[in-house]
Order: structure tokens, then sequence, then C-alpha cells
């Protein structure tokens, strides 16, 4: 570390003679820092309070001021008037010539060094700021260079005495109390890498890099314009504001383009936005390069185009794009070139957008621009080159052959340049801004204001480190905009949203049409005003996505090997929707909701259940009743002939109970239909069973009569005395107790109610009674199928008695329906879904009740209403008769 002192302590002793041959000039902003390693931190930390005890340097090859003038104070100008350095071929035998700018001035740089000086010259007649005491200026041109720039910064730093001090107290006489510049923010970290170290304070009004906001590295910088971070963040809202998820990225391959596209992607990366390249090139590599990002955009697909870039930088890639025109493209553009009215002559950008600073005024300064009589012109080399420049003459009588000599017509008045162009001071207000802000850190630290009147000292000296304490503190308002600083010497970020569009004579301009202020609440910093021209001068937004917007009711699916932004639209699956657009999942509806067609909603699911209302529900029920009345029917006529043989000969007690037994199994379907609720899904079941029960005990006990009747014509048989009405109606009471008992327990265990059945059908819910207990139900049914098959086995043993009437062979066949009926039902049940379940179990019951009916009583009506002749004793008492 001493040896690093003493060498940078060495060198600045020496004046800077030997720089150019200490530092290994190039071309690129970042060759310095790779080749004398000067903008590391390590380096500059070897700069030590002993290397700037011996500051003091010899006349040498100092570089000439572009502008300058003495002071009680002098405060130091960089600007990138020119925009080249001249490349020099180092052999390192033979001391390399001085180092010198190339190509044209920079209008509009010149312009900013003018402010500079207008502010200074402002102050200086100003009886407010500073009264008493002369502010002088020493303004330099930096070329866009890091190695003059390093330069510049040393000699402002070591000031201009001509004297080599040994002693320790060197004179800081020629030292600047603080730098305005550089434009450029790669020139300005270098500048401030090296001035930091001796408390010199920088305030730049075009350095936008965030990386400048680091106290720790770059204690001494301040600046007037906000930092890329905010100019960054805002440009992502922007893009998200228009709905652009696919962009394209430029940048310049500098501090400013390289760390103000980084801190753009960390922000449109948590907008959701996709970039589909990112390339980079700086203004001095070769023109293959340059078309090759030229060619990236051509064959891009995104619309949008995000361009962090210096003006110098897009010049030239928009003048490569001139030569093979490609597709239209959306420019948003940083606030370097979006406010450049140079960028204005490429029309093909028309409907750039972008946020520039704020556009201001600053009386008297248009005035001060133009008033460049030749003398002035004439002693300034800078104004030479610029007046020759502009006019396509020579001043003096170095002009060739060729060339025309300036004859003193030339009117600066009529000069369309950026120069002269003062309708739109942006960065020109924050050099004015900038100027003020250092004055009046000088001010405060040599001024008393007392009552109305400023007392300043003269005879009192300080140095740059109270100007920078003061600096820090600095807070005022100057032409109605307000100056202050942060604790990372930020200004409070405000923009302007600016828009490239076409005039009605048809020129492009720059029209505001938006602002941007950061101090605001989260959602409202963002606003437009007005309207917006678009790519192409149109009105309508343009669309630049990868993959259209998937609509509610789909959801998106990432293309393999593609950013987030491209993706594939899925249909939700069966059971889910997605109600937002872009979704990235699907959520199912809830048990007893069911997507509608497009998938984008839940509706409640219709409710199924056998009603009379359906035509199913109605036939069934006219069956039910029509049944019913037929009961009731018999019933009547078998009352009206209670006296006839043949109502008498078939034992009309159980005949009217069966009949009765009939009507209600007919009755109780009815209740299978409807709404279940809980009492009908109670009543159902039992109400059924229990009928059952009491019909086929019916045609039990009139089996067993029949049977028992038969045996009672054999010789000494007293069989009808055991069988008699008393004992054929407890048979009827017992076997239907017994069901009834088994009714009661289900009940009382675990009773049918009602249900929602969402698992049958997926866009429905049935309504159904639960079983409650499976095993009360089927104890049900199995205990009126055994009593059927009982009764089945002694129809048959009956059905070849003698006689014409033979009651056997009816129940019979009756029974042999039932069974049919009812074996037929148990797989019909199980199988059948929802509301069709009941229908079959209503049909199992008409059907059932139909059969006995139909085959008990039907033969004996017909008799008694249309064959009355056969409804005598003697005829049924007739054997083997048809």
């Amino acid at each position: 570390m001493e040896i690093s002192a003493l060498f940078i302590g060495l060198i600045l002793s020496l004046g800077l003679c030997e720089l150019n041959s200490a530092l290994a000039v190039n071309t690129s902003e970042d060759g310095l820092k790779q080749g004398a390693g000067l903008t590391e931190d390590r380096t500059v930390a070897g700069v030590s309070t002993e290397a700037s005890s011996v500051k003091c340097k010899l006349q040498g090859t100092s570089r000439q001021p572009a502008f300058s003038m003495d002071g009680d104070y002098v405060i130091g100008g960089v600007f990138s008037i020119h925009y080249y350095m001249h490349t020099v071929k180092h052999n390192y035998t033979t001391m390399p010539e001085p180092m010198r700018c190339t190509g044209r001035i920079q209008s509009r740089e010149l312009r900013f060094s003018r402010a500079m000086v207008f502010a200074i010259e402002e102050i200086n007649n100003s009886t407010q700021l500073l009264p008493g005491i002369k502010l002088g200026y020493q303004i330099h041109d930096s070329c866009a260079a890091v190695p003059i720039a390093v330069h510049v910064a040393f000699q402002l730093a070591n000031g201009l005495d001509p004297v080599f001090y040994t002693a320790d107290n060197c004179s800081q006489s020629g030292m600047v109390m603080a730098i305005v510049g550089e434009s450029g923010s790669t020139p300005s970290i270098s500048m401030s890498r090296i001035i930091g170290s001796f408390n010199i304070p920088q305030v730049s009004h075009f350095a936008t890099c965030a990386c400048l906001s680091n106290k720790q590295q770059f204690p001494t910088f301040f600046r007037t314009i906000p930092s890329d971070q905010v100019q960054a963040d805002a440009l992502a809202k922007l893009v998200k504001h228009f709905g652009w998820t696919w962009i394209g990225a430029v940048r310049s391959d500098s501090d400013y383009g390289n760390n103000g596209m980084a801190s753009f992607l960390d922000a449109a990366q948590k907008e959701g936005i996709c970039v589909e390249y990112s390339v980079s090139f700086h203004r001095t590599h070769p023109r293959s390069r340059i078309q090759r990002v030229a060619d990236v955009i051509r064959r891009s697909t995104a619309l949008v185009i995000v361009a962090f870039l210096a003006s110098g930088e897009l010049r030239i890639l928009l003048e490569e794009l001139s030569r093979e025109p490609s597709p239209p493209r959306q420019w948003i553009g940083s606030e370097d070139w979006v406010t450049n009215p140079d960028m204005l002559r490429f029309s093909f950008c028309t409907g750039a957008i972008g946020f520039g600073i704020q556009r201001s005024v600053i009386p008297g300064l248009r005035e001060f621009l133009l008033d460049l009589p030749p003398s002035k012109v004439v002693a300034s080399p800078v104004l030479t080159e610029f007046w020759e420049d502009e006019f396509n003459c020579r001043l003096g009588k170095s002009a060739s052959i060729d060339e025309s000599v300036c004859d003193g017509t030339e009117d600066i008045r009529t000069l369309q340049s950026p120069y002269t162009d003062t309708s739109q001071l942006r960065i020109t207000n924050m050099v004015y801004k900038a100027v003020y802000a250092i004055a009046h850190a000088i001010h405060n630290a040599v001024c008393q204001d007392t009552n109305s009147t400023t007392q300043c000292d003269k005879i009192t000296r300080i140095d740059s480190k109270h100007v920078l304490t003061q600096l820090k503190k600095v807070n005022f308002s100057q032409n109605g905009y307000d100056v202050s600083f942060d604790a990372n010497g930020d200004p409070v970020a405000t923009y302007e949203l600016v828009n490239w569009q076409k005039s009605e004579s048809g020129s492009i301009e720059m029209v505001t049409v938006g602002h941007y202020d950061a101090s605001l609440p989260v959602g409202q910093e963002f606003r437009i005003n007005k309207n917006l021209t678009w790519v192409e001068g149109g009105k309508q937004v343009p669309v630049s996505v990868c993959s259209d917007s998937c609509r509610p009711g789909t959801r998106k699916v990432l293309q393999k090997g593609k950013p987030i932004c491209c993706y594939d639209c899925i249909l939700c699956p069966e059971g889910e929707i997605s109600n937002a657009t872009d979704s990235p999942d699907c959520f199912p509806c809830l048990k007893e909701f069911w997507p509608n067609a497009e998938r984008d909603t839940c509706f409640l699911k219709p409710v199924e259940f056998l009603s009379f209302d359906e035509v199913l529900g109605i036939i069934l029920a006219a069956f039910s009743v029509g049944g019913a009345c037929l009961a009731i029917i018999t019933a009547a006529v078998f009352f009206h002939h209670k006296t006839s043989p043949i109502v008498r000969a078939n034992n009309s007690e159980l005949s009217f109970l069966l009949l009765f037994s009939l009507t209600l199994c007919f009755l109780c379907s009815l209740t299978f239909i409807g709404a279940p609720s809980e009492w009908s899904c109670k009543l159902r079941h039992t109400a059924f069973g229990i009928t059952f029960v009491l019909c086929i005990s019916c045609v039990l006990g009139k089996t067993i009569v029949v049977l028992m009747a038969f045996k009672a014509t054999l010789p000494g048989s007293n069989v009808m005395k055991w069988f008699g009405p008393p004992q054929q109606r407890l048979t009827v009471v017992s076997f239907t107790f017994i069901q009834v008992l088994i009714c009661t327990i289900w009940l009382v265990v675990s009773p049918p109610f009602p249900m929602k059945n969402l698992t049958v059908y997926k866009k429905r819910i049935i309504l159904e009674c639960a079983l409650g207990s499976a095993i009360g139900f089927w104890a049900v049914l199995g205990y009126i199928g055994l009593l059927a098959a009982f009764c089945l086995v002694l129809a048959v043993l009956a059905r070849k008695l003698p006689d014409n009437f033979n009651e056997a062979k009816l129940i019979t066949f009756s029974m042999l329906i039932f069974c049919a009926v009812w074996i037929t039902f148990i797989p019909a049940y199980v199988s059948s879904p929802g509301k069709f379940t009941v229908a079959v179990e209503i049909f199992a019951i008409l059907a059932s009740s139909f059969g006995l009916i139909l085959c008990i009583f039907a033969p004996k009506c017909f008799i008694i209403l249309f064959k009355p002749e056969k409804n005598t004793k003697k005829h049924l008492m007739n054997k083997n008769q048809s």
C-alpha cells in the first residue's frame, strides 16, 4: 500500500507529465479500468494524505480548458463537447502525443457548457447569492473518453500552480471547489474515484448510473438528475401499463447502459415482462458488431424495443437500421436520447415514448447563447470550431483553396442547431441547478445572513471539504425548481412522459403526454393526460406479446425452453374453472357447483328427483291412482255381489282385506314421487313394506283356506275348525306384525333420510332418500320375499285340486308374476342411476300390485259382470269343467 501511495503521489507531484505513458490509452470507456486500474477501490484507497501533500506540479502537459475565468473560488466543469478521442498507437519508445479529441462538436454539449458559464455570470451579478465574491470556472472537454476525463480530474484536483512546493502545507489556490460533470456515467465514475480522495464534490447533470448512489464508493458524488434506478422502475411500469409482456432490449455497452438495463430487467421481471433478446454495443465497436445488433432487431418477433442507449450509440444504430429497414418497431427510450432533438430526424421512430427530465425555462439563457460576436468566437478555439462547422467556412486566413472564408454575414440566430434550440431545456436546467447548488454551498460556508443583509468573508479561505459538507445540506428553489439532495446525493425523481408525434407540418416533435413523480404514493406516481401516437403514427396501442392472453376458462402452460411469457392456453379440466385472464391454474368448483360451458363460472348444480311435473312422474302417478281406483271398483263390485256364490266361495273377508291392502300398495307409490323430505323418506319404505306384507298375508291366507277346504272334504277330516275366520285373521295380523316390528326397529336405529347424491352424476345433484340402514331395507324386502315364496309353494301344491273354481291357480299365476317382478327389481334397483332408482321401485310396486289384482280378481269380476250364468253354486261345484 505504501508503494502504491508513493507511486500515485509521484504522478501527482510530476503534474501528470508522465500520465499518458503510465496509462494505456484506450478508446473504450472501460479500457482505463482494465489497463491502469484507476477505477478500482484498492488503488484509489492508496491515495493517502501524503500523496495529497505533494500534489503541487510543474508546468507540463496540462490540457487547456475550453472556457475559463479566474475568480475567488473556481468551479470545474467537464463536458463531452466532442464525442471521440484520437486513437494513438503506442510503441513505448517515444513520448506519446498529447491526447486530443476528434469528430464534430456536439452542439448540445456545447450548450451545456455555455449554460454553466451563464449561471456563473448570473451568480456573479447577483446581490443575494455570494455578494462581493467572484466565481471563476475551468471548463474542459472530456471527449466522452475515460482517459481524458481522468486526465482532467487530476488536473482540476492538482491545480495550476507554476511553483513546486516541498513543504507540508502545499498551496491549494489552484484546486477547484467543486466540479460540474461529467455527462456520461462511465467518465463520472472514473473521475469520482479520483477526486473523491481529495474531498472534492462532483455534481453531475447527466450521469444517471444507479451505482453512483453508493456513498461508500463515491462519497463526494452528487447529481441533479434522477438515478437510473428510478427511471428503470418507471420504464417497467410504463411497459406493464400498456400490456407489453414481450420486448427486446438494447443497451450501451457502458456503465450507463449496463447498469441501467440491469435495473430495468430486474424491475421488468417483477412485473412479469419477458425479454426476447438483450444486446449491447458501444460506438467504438466495429461495424460488424452494430450490424449483428441490427439483424437481431430485424429478426425479432417483439414489437417493442426498450433502448437504454446514449444518444451517440442510438444514432449509429438507427443509421444502420435505416440502410435496410426493419419491420415497424415501438421504441421505448431512456432520458439520454428520447429528449435529444438530434434524434428526431429518424422518422421511422415516430411514436417513440420515454421518460425525460422536466422541461424548464431559464430566463436570459437564449440571449446569452446567441451573444457570440466575432471577437468572442475567435478568442475560443472551441467556439471557432463550432462556428466553422455550423456555417461551413473558415475564420481567418487558414482556409484552403476549396474552402470559403467566413465573411461576417453569418447569423447565429438563423441557425437550426441544438445549441440554439432552447424550447426543450431539460438537461440544460440540470447544469444550471448544479452550478447554483455549488454556489449555495459556498455561500453557506463563507457568508452570514444578518437581517436583510448578507456579509461574505473573502479573507478566510475554505477548501473543498467545507463545500462538500454544505452541499449535503442545500435546499433552495431557483426559477421555481427545487434543489436538494438525499443521503445518496440524489434529487427527488420527477419525469415527463415524452412522445414523438408528427406535427401538421410533417416534422417530428416531442410532446409531453404525462408525468411520473417517484415521491407520490405507490400506484399514483404515473399519470397520462394526453393522447399518444404509436408506431407508424397509429392511434391504437400496439400489441407485443409472445402468446395471446389466456381467456377465463383456460390456464397457462409454459412452452418448454421458452420464457414464462410464452405459453399455451389449455382448457380447464372437467369440474374446474378459472375466472381470471392468464390464470396459471384452474381450481375445482365446490361439491354442489359445476362449471358452465366456458368453464369460467361455477353454477349451482341442478337438483334432480322424480317429480310430479315431469312425464315419467305423471305416468307413474297416473298408474298408481288408476290402480287404487281399480282396487276400489273391484271392492265395490264384490260388495254389491257379496251374496253371490263366487264372492262367498272366495272368502269375502280376506278378499276385501286384500283389496284394501292393494289400494294402499298402489297409493304408497305416490310417496316415492316428489322432493324427498324427512317424513316422506321414512314413510315410503315403511308403508311399502307393511302394505305389501299385509297383501301377501291375505293371499297366503286365501291359499291356506283353499288347501284346508279341500282337505275338509275327506271323510273324518276336522281341519276347518282349526283354520276358521279367527285363525285367518290371526295369521294376517301375525305376519303383518312381524313386518311392523322390523320397520320400527329400522326407524329407531337408523331411519331413512333425504340426501344429496353428488357421486352418480358430475353435472347434477340427485336428491334421494338414503336407506339409513341397508340391513333394515333388505330385511323388509327379504321378509316380503320369504312370504311370497311360501305362498307360491302352497299355491303350486293346490293348483290341481278339483272343481271348476280353484282359486289356487289364480294365486299361483299372481305369485309367479310377483316373484318375477321383485327378482328382476333387485339388479335393476342397484344399477339404475339417480331418479330412475325410484322409478324402478315404483314400477316394481305397481307391476306386482297389478299382477295380484288382475290375476286374482279379474276372472271373478268378469264372471260376475259378463257371465252371470256361471255365477251359480252348481257351476262352481262341478268338477273337471273348464
